[in-house]
């Protein structure tokens, strides 16, 4: 029995999402979501249900509009590290999501490491 795409990415999306609320101790998660066109992050705080700071390829002032490239996903990582600590936050967990570390995730959370996040 052999599992599509779509129930491997599941699978793993649990996984890492248990592991996460597992580790997390109150800190705020940088959710990741990539799609065929953009890619977006967010820094959420569960514990109040808000979101703290975003970035995305829809934004015009970013430059990266409609590109989803690892180019694109450091200046998404670089910008939401900038934001976020605009917010207050420094320390945050990675959601990757059900999102393979590799390539533009992975550059991507480069960026915000470089930017000043710690995860």
């Amino acid at each position: 029995m052999a599992l599509t795409k779509r129930e491997l990415f599941l699978k793993r999306r649990l996984r890492n999402r248990n592991k996460l609320h597992a580790m997390s101790s109150g800190r705020p998660r940088l959710s990741v979501h990539r799609s065929n066109k953009n890619i977006s992050v967010q820094v959420i705080d569960d514990l109040q249900g808000v979101t703290l700071a975003a970035a995305s390829t829809l934004e015009k002032d970013l430059g990266v509009v409609g590109k989803n490239n690892v180019e694109a996903a450091a200046k998404i990582g670089a910008a939401i590290a900038e934001r976020a600590r605009k917010a207050g936050v420094e320390d945050v967990v990675f959601d990757r999501g059900g999102f393979l570390f590799h390539g533009k995730v992975k550059a991507l959370a480069d960026a915000a490491r470089e930017g000043g996040l710690k995860f």
